[in-house]
């Protein structure tokens, strides 16, 4: 089993940074992909980014050239790094991680909120 704890989110105004944390715990030595998805009142959950246990990178059009994803192997974390925050990014995001032979993992969410 995995676990996973997102940080990082809150209330900021558009054009603002943000960054988002997601620390994995547990059978972690089974991850691969990790990522984050966000979901907005009213509408389905999306994919912003994702990276793999080698970086290997992948965004949403909507966010790319604003947001960017890393990861400390050794610290089991994903970061999402947020600039030129908009209006529409305001959502629900959860981490993410894909593991080995087993259903993807959720983590429980953070809200982000941009303010006009």
């Amino acid at each position: 089993q995995v676990q996973l704890v997102e940080s990082g989110g809150g209330l900021v105004q558009a054009g603002g940074s943000l960054r988002l944390s997601c620390a994995a715990s547990g059978t972690v030595f089974r991850i691969n992909a990790m990522g984050w998805y966000r979901q907005a009142p009213g509408k389905q959950r999306e994919l912003v980014a994702t990276i793999t246990s080698v970086g290997r990178t992948n965004f949403a059009d909507s966010v790319k050239g604003r947001f960017t994803i890393s990861r400390d192997n050794a610290l089991n974390t994903v970061y999402l790094q947020m600039n030129s925050l908009k209006p529409e990014d305001t959502a629900v995001y959860y981490c993410n991680a894909e593991a080995l032979g087993d259903m993807p993992y959720w983590g429980k969410g953070t809200l982000v909120t941009v303010s006009s």
